[in-house]
C-alpha cells in the first residue's frame, strides 16, 4: 500500500464497493502505511492466516443468515408479530428476542406484568428499617430486560413519534435522558402486550401521543 498512488487506492476499493471512501481516506491510509511497524517476513503464513478469518467471518454470515431465515419463519407463524414488525423500530431481532424471554405476549393481564418479568418495574432500595429511593428491580430476566431496552432505544433513533415524546420528556418534563428512555421502556411495553391481545393495527397517535 505504502508503494501505491492514491488512485490506485482508489480503483482498488471500487472493484469491492461502490461508495469509496474518498481521496483524504486513501491519502491517510497510504501515509499510515507508510509509518506501519508490522511485520516484513514471513507473508506468505499471514495471508494463510488472514484466508483463515476470512473464512470464518463467511461462515458466521451463513450462520447468521441462516438463524435470521429460521426467526422469519418463526415470527410468520406467530398471529401479531407482523402487526408489530410494521411499528418503526421494532426489528426481527429485538421482537424474537423478547418472545424467546417473554412467551406469548398476548396471555400478559397488562404490559405491566411483562415490566415486572423483566425487572423494569420500580421498587423500594431498602434494608430493614432503612428506606432508600425508587430504583429498577431488575429481578426479572436479563435478557428479557436487554432485548425491551435495545427496542426502546432502535425506536428512539428511528421512530419520529417515540423521538418526539423523548425529547418532550427531556426538554418539557425535565427528565434526566436515561429515567426517560426507561419510561419509554414501560410504554413500549404496554404497546406490545396492548398490540397482541388486540385486534386493532397499530396508531402511533393513540399508542404515543405527544403529550403524553
Amino acid at each position: 500500500i505504502s508503494r501505491l498512488t492514491t488512485e490506485q487506492v482508489i480503483a482498488g476499493w471500487k472493484q469491492y464497493v461502490k461508495r469509496h471512501a474518498g481521496l483524504q481516506r486513501a491519502e491517510q491510509l497510504i501515509t499510515f502505511a507508510k509509518r506501519s511497524v508490522g511485520a516484513t517476513k514471513a507473508l506468505h503464513a499471514y495471508k494463510i492466516h488472514l484466508d483463515q478469518l476470512l473464512e470464518e467471518y463467511d461462515l458466521a454470515q451463513r450462520q447468521l443468515e441462516q438463524i435470521a431465515h429460521e426467526v422469519h419463519l418463526v415470527l410468520e407463524r406467530i398471529p401479531y408479530a407482523q402487526k408489530l414488525l410494521t411499528i418503526r423500530g421494532v426489528n426481527v431481532t429485538s421482537l424474537a428476542g423478547v418472545l424467546g424471554e417473554a412467551g406469548d405476549l398476548s396471555g400478559y393481564a397488562h404490559g405491566n406484568a411483562l415490566l415486572r418479568h423483566a425487572g423494569l418495574n420500580l421498587a423500594e432500595a431498602s434494608s430493614g428499617k432503612w428506606r432508600g429511593k425508587m430504583v429498577l428491580s431488575k429481578r426479572g430476566r436479563p435478557r428479557l430486560r436487554r432485548f425491551i431496552y435495545l427496542m426502546t432505544m432502535c425506536m428512539v433513533m428511528t421512530n419520529p413519534d417515540v423521538r418526539a415524546l423523548h425529547h418532550y420528556n427531556v426538554d418539557v418534563k425535565k427528565l434526566k435522558k436515561m429515567k426517560s428512555i426507561m419510561k419509554l421502556c414501560g410504554k413500549v411495553a404496554r404497546m406490545l402486550v396492548g398490540l397482541a391481545k388486540s385486534s386493532e393495527a397499530y396508531s402511533s397517535a393513540k399508542v404515543f401521543p405527544q403529550s403524553a
